[in-house]
């Protein structure tokens, strides 16, 4: 969308790139100046301002500090980013925007990042009182954050998942089917790495509960694990690392690639017609 006709009422992200190419203009700065002043490409500033990609609040803070603003990008980003999530998410959302690599592990469900709509709308509808308005709402965050995977730039995903995660029926067949033959198109991306760890493999720490791992430049600076009755975002140095510890007693476990995608379509070809 160009941003000459960009509505800033069509989405948060649409307001962002409204107000960020406003400002810009303001100051009289070029898409490549203002690059330049915040370290970015040229091309990055013409994808946020065209809404084509969602800023991280590390953006929105050089965005400011370039344009001589008083924290009004911060401020947007916050009021307008996520603002449907719940409050324990938000923190996570924004540190997995910014990540160059993730690493996950899930025991029980398929990561929210590699759900398709039906699956996830079967799994949130789960929570209990949930109105349909809170439903679509979360529903509508979910999908969002899976944007990160289709960037310009995405960040590099290493998947551990349960074989049980690809057996466990949610939702009946066709929503199991579509999700598992989603799961093999996004292992097919050169920069997903997905593995399953088997039934036959040995009791390990995995089944404590599922985390992931956020890192950049290839260190691990946040985490989000599960927890009850909702998970927790991170930044404890020795926390973090024994989450990597954890994460690579894990993946000791699992089986190769080749043999984690033959599982997944194993498991599709169960499901029949």
């Amino acid at each position: 969308m160009s941003t000459e006709r960009l509505d800033p009422y069509e989405s948060p992200r649409a307001l962002f790139a409204y107000e960020l190419r406003r400002h810009r203009q303001a100051a009289e700065l070029t898409q490549r100046q203002l690059g330049e002043r915040m370290d970015y490409s040229d091309s990055l500033i013409n994808m946020v301002e065209s809404a084509k990609r969602p800023p991280t609040r590390r953006f929105a803070e050089l965005a400011d500090r370039a344009l001589g603003l008083d924290g009004d990008m911060v401020r947007l980003y916050t009021a307008t980013t996520w603002n449907k999530a719940p409050d324990y998410l938000r923190p996570w959302l924004e540190e997995e925007e910014d990540a160059t690599s993730l690493r996950t592990w899930q025991p029980s469900i398929v990561p929210g990042l590699l759900q398709t709509e039906s699956y996830a709308r079967e799994i949130l509808a789960t929570w209990p009182s949930i109105t349909t308005e809170e439903l679509d709402e979360r529903l509508a965050n979910r999908m969002q954050r899976q944007s990160i995977l289709t960037r310009e730039k995405p960040p590099d995903l290493n998947v551990l998942i349960d074989e049980d995660v690809i057996r466990h029926p949610i939702g009946g067949a066709a929503v199991m089917r579509e999700q598992l033959e989603h799961l093999l198109r996004i292992a097919s991306q050169p920069h997903v790495v997905l593995q399953m760890v088997p039934y036959a493999a040995r009791p390990h720490c995995g089944q404590m509960g599922g985390f992931v791992l956020a890192e950049r430049n290839g260190v691990a600076y946040a985490a989000f694990a599960e927890a009850q009755p909702v998970g927790r975002t991170f930044d404890d140095r020795r926390l973090i690392a024994g989450l990597v510890r954890r994460y690579d007693a894990i993946r000791a476990e699992a089986v190769p690639v080749k043999q984690s995608l033959r599982l997944i379509e194993e498991a599709v070809d169960r499901i029949g017609v």
